[in-house]
C-alpha cells in the first residue's frame, strides 16, 4: 500500500510542476496544444534551429522568433467547445 500511494504522490508532483505531462483529464486538444508550443519553444530556444528556419522561409531570424511567438498563443486554434454536463 506504502508503494501505491508514493507512485500516486509522485504523479501528482509531477503534474502541478509540469503542466505538459497531462492528467486523466486532459483533453486531447490541451495534450496537442501543450506538445505544439513545447515544439515550438524547442525551435526558439536551440538557435542553429531558429537559423535552419529563417533560411528555409527566407526570413531575418527575429521575425521568425516572432512569427513563433505569435504561434504559441493558440497553436492548435480556439478551444472546443465543452458539453454541458448539467
Amino acid at each position: 500500500m506504502g508503494d501505491r500511494y508514493n507512485i500516486f504522490s509522485q504523479m501528482e508532483h509531477l503534474q502541478s510542476k509540469y503542466v505538459g505531462t497531462g492528467h486523466s483529464d486532459t483533453t486531447k486538444w490541451e495534450w496537442l496544444t501543450n506538445q505544439h508550443r513545447d515544439s515550438l519553444a524547442s525551435y526558439i530556444g536551440h538557435p542553429d534551429l531558429l537559423s535552419y528556419i529563417s533560411i528555409a522561409e527566407n526570413e531575418t531570424k527575429a521575425r521568425v522568433r516572432f512569427n513563433l511567438l505569435e504561434k504559441m498563443f493558440q497553436p492548435c486554434g480556439p478551444p472546443p467547445d465543452r458539453p454541458n454536463l448539467d
